[in-house]
């Protein structure tokens, strides 16, 4: 019975994650959070010779209690959202009568507030690499437009030249599920940027002088991108993450830091001046407010201090 109901979930799965695709357009990324999910249940499920589409709510209950009993509830809950949306799918498709998820209620999650940086720490940062070399030319450029865009590190490494328009200030986005978006530049990003392109990005496309070049091929599918690697070939996530963890130690900055953090600063910076949930939701590409709603302490905290400041009995 176990090999039948491994296959059984398995094409399942694979039908699912089709579905997320041709009608939401979700990144394989996504898809493979929710095929990993949902392939854990599946093993789980097959050692009783059941398979996706027979699972009860005690299976589920059962599962999480046999290998997951530790776990965090960010992590528990992200593995029921998993659940919860193939047996929707499911019962859409008719491939069940009952969602055996529908009286699962998440796990009690504290408050995540995001790290993020102070004014002060993310001007050493920026300020942190050289202004003589092509690297550190590109370098400054990639920070400043993290900073005064907010994009993710994998919209920021894929960011075609194309979808920069310096005269107009605008950057477009292709972000998670291929939705596009404009975001404004800054001024300071703006200058970043004109110094790279004056020359910087020429020199990084054709490759180190007096050394082999760049491996073949690479100068040419780096050519359409707007930031390139030091061998002219497209610049890696990891590549970039390493960088910023080196100019972090430059700037004297102790604490641990990835891309990610300067998207929170960016977030977080502009609601200390002033903006609303609403419009950072849009600027970050958030699909929906409540994922905003992590920097919502932020704008207590700006709202707490505007009390203070103005209010006559603060």
């Amino acid at each position: 019975m176990t090999e039948p109901a491994r296959d059984e979930s398995e094409q399942a799965i694979a039908r699912f994650t089709r579905a997320l695709w041709l009608e939401e357009g979700l990144s394989e990324n996504t898809r493979s959070a929710y095929a990993r999910d949902l392939k854990g249940l599946a093993a789980f499920l097959a050692e009783g010779g059941r398979a996706l589409d027979a699972a009860r709510e005690s299976d589920l209950l059962a599962y999480a209690a046999a290998r997951h009993a530790g776990s965090k509830a960010s992590s528990a809950n992200r593995r029921l959202s998993s659940f919860k949306r193939y047996y929707r799918w499911a019962l859409r498709e008719g491939r069940l009568a009952q969602d055996p998820t529908l009286r699962l209620l998440n796990a009690r999650q504290a408050l995540r507030v995001p790290k993020t940086l102070s004014e002060a720490q993310v001007d050493a940062l920026l300020a942190a690499p050289a202004h003589d070399t092509p690297e550190g030319v590109r370098d400054r450029a990639m920070l400043e437009l993290l900073y005064a865009t907010g994009l993710r590190v994998s919209e920021l490494v894929n960011l075609p030249s194309v979808g920069l328009n310096l005269r107009d200030g605008l950057v477009r986005v292709q972000g998670k599920g291929d939705k596009e978006r404009l975001v404004p530049l800054g001024e300071a990003a703006g200058e970043a940027l004109q110094r790279y392109l004056a020359g910087a990005r020429a020199e990084l496309l054709a490759g180190p002088k007096g050394r082999s070049g760049a491996p073949p091929g690479a100068a040419g599918a780096a050519s359409s991108l707007l930031f390139v690697s030091n061998r002219g070939g497209p610049m890696r996530r990891e590549v970039f993450w390493r960088l910023i963890k080196r100019y972090a130690r430059l700037a004297g900055i102790q604490r641990s830091l990835s891309p990610h953090t300067l998207r929170h600063a960016f977030a977080t910076h502009l609601l200390n001046h002033g903006a609303d949930l609403r419009s950072v939701q849009l600027l970050l590409g958030h699909a929906d407010l409540s994922t905003t709603q992590i920097y919502t302490h932020v704008a207590r905290e700006r709202l707490r201090s505007l009390v203070e400041q103005h209010h006559p009995r603060g």
